[in-house]
């Protein structure tokens, strides 16, 4: 009875170890109708586009632009006062007083400082993180198989999450210094086209990608925690929460499952990414620092300053990008595949399926 117990338990923990896989000979019978994993169930008349085709990619990248793009753009005013709480804890001691000494410093514009290279740079990210996540996953499930596929679904939501930051961040870092730099130093420019230039004459292309590194140690975990948190959410709140199976809610009720399981995962990115993401705010503003340099200054209780603040900011912004991309594979009639589900070949090989 005991064992029995713990394995049913280890089975349902959303962030497991298989248990076994599958060895590649025993996946002849599961493959006699070959057919990609992640697309197991949608009806073809539904959709505009085969899963996994060129369209479809190009199509999700789009979708990755629109939400990255504007919903980091929305959000500039409460990036900026993060930021400079950051960078200058003195002066900006929270949210609420540093907007206070910003529209008394700067007025109501100076809230907007940093948007053009704030709604490009994250754009070519969205384009990037999107994209690249739903070819490296496919690649991945292609690899395994469908029975391993499934076993190991998380470890592949981690990896192809992982994949694709790597590129989405080389795509920001750029954008990212300017953003950085516009912000946290009053002064030394107000636009991209007065910042990129002048950035360029005195430190050369360095100065664009000296802040790639911590991207990646600050990215990387946020977007691996991004795809896999959400992935097994939706899975579970349809799976325990949501009172009817994911075929029967209508588009409207499955956007709204989305935007929950979105926030949930942004709370948990929010958490996971910030110490990097205070040690890029104040690199980018510091001339000739190194990330070592920097992680010493702040310190263990600096490294969480303005937590809060991207909390509420993270959380709704990857609610909303969720939202947004999943509207957009809805608009253009994407195929959007169900939380997965064990195969029957998986289920006939645990004793779970009557032969």
């Amino acid at each position: 009875m005991y064992p029995t117990t713990l394995t049913q338990l280890a089975r349902s923990n959303p962030f497991q170890t298989p248990l076994f896989s599958i060895k590649p000979d025993q996946q002849q019978e599961s493959q006699q109708i070959k057919r990609k994993f992640a697309a197991a169930s949608y009806k073809d008349a539904d959709v505009s586009c085969e899963y996994g085709s060129n369209k479809y990619y190009a199509l999700c990248g789009f979708g990755g632009i629109l939400s990255c793009g504007l919903t980091h753009t929305a959000v500039v005013p409460l990036d900026l006062i993060k930021c400079r709480i950051q960078v200058d804890p003195v002066k900006y001691k929270s949210i609420f007083n540093g907007f206070s000494v910003t529209l008394r410093e700067d007025g109501v514009r100076g809230l907007g400082k940093g948007w053009a290279p704030t709604f490009i740079g994250y754009s070519m990210q969205g384009l990037c993180k999107f994209g690249f996540y739903e070819v490296f996953k496919s690649l991945y499930n292609d690899m395994l198989g469908e029975e391993n596929a499934y076993l190991w679904r998380t470890s592949v939501y981690l990896a192809a999450s992982a994949s694709a930051e790597f590129f989405a961040d080389i795509a920001l870092a750029p954008m990212e210094a300017c953003k950085v730099r516009i912000q946290t130093q009053p002064g030394y420019a107000n636009t991209l086209r007065e910042c990129a230039p002048k950035m360029h004459a005195e430190e050369g292309l360095k100065a664009f990608y000296k802040g790639v590194y911590p991207l990646w140690l600050r990215q990387i975990p946020y977007t691996m925690m991004k795809f896999a948190c959400f992935e097994r959410t939706v899975e579970m709140l349809y799976k325990h929460i949501v009172p009817k199976p994911r075929s029967e809610c209508s588009k409207p009720e499955q956007l709204v499952v989305t935007f929950f399981a979105g926030y949930i995962a942004g709370v948990f990115c929010a958490v996971v990414s910030h110490p990097a993401d205070s040690v890029v705010s104040v690199l980018n503003k510091e001339k000739g620092s190194s990330a070592v340099e920097v992680l010493k200054k702040l310190g263990p209780v600096g490294m969480w300053k303005g937590l809060v603040a991207r909390i509420i900011m993270i959380g709704t912004l990857t609610a909303l990008q969720w939202f947004i991309y999943d509207s957009v594979k809805v608009y253009f009639r994407l195929p959007r595949p169900p939380p997965p589900e064990m195969p029957e070949s998986l289920k006939r090989k645990m004793g779970l399926l009557d032969y």
